[in-house]
């Protein structure tokens, strides 16, 4: 009874899709579909990921790349070495190692503080640069999930809510 009055009012199934529609278009005019804004979204983020993904594929590293990436590496190794040689000249050569300390106090402090200031950034660009890349900067396959049979027979993750509540 309740099918033919709005049967009746509204029309048959075809007519109640159309004004299903009608209304939702209507109402889009007013307020954006978020779902739809989602998906939007998500496929720019795809095409662009993808595009990232094209440029990179098939990038050789040449000669002056591998050079320039033994350069980029040398510098931490230098500065601890250095430091334990500074260590040994001071033991084996006292007066030249503090004549050579006396000859640093001479050097104005803007020149320190330049000097701060190129090893801070050449060490924050390199961890920036670390961290780019493991937040997935680089494509990187992911972590197989490790899934186990519950008593239940369901396939349960490894949840630590769940393990604790069911007392495991």
């Amino acid at each position: 009874m309740i099918r033919s009055v709005f049967g009746f009012l509204f029309g048959g199934a075809r007519e109640a899709r159309a004004l299903g529609r009608t209304v939702t278009s209507v109402a889009e005019v007013f307020r954006p579909n978020a779902t739809r804004a989602l998906e939007l979204g998500h496929d720019a983020y795809k095409a662009a990921h993808a595009s990232h993904l094209a440029e990179f594929q098939y990038g050789r590293a040449g000669w002056f790349d591998s050079f320039v990436n033994g350069l980029n590496r040398l510098p931490r190794p230098l500065l601890a070495l250095g430091t334990l040689g500074l260590f040994a000249y001071a033991m084996a050569e006292p007066e030249g190692f503090a004549q050579r300390m006396q000859a640093l106090g001479h050097v104005p402090e803007p020149l320190w503080w330049l000097l701060g200031a190129v090893v801070a950034f050449y060490f924050g660009a390199r961890e920036a640069h670390h961290l780019r890349c493991a937040k997935g900067g680089m494509p990187v396959a992911p972590p197989a999930r490790q899934t186990q049979d519950t008593p239940s027979g369901r396939r349960d993750t490894d949840n630590p809510a769940l393990k604790e509540w069911q007392g495991s």
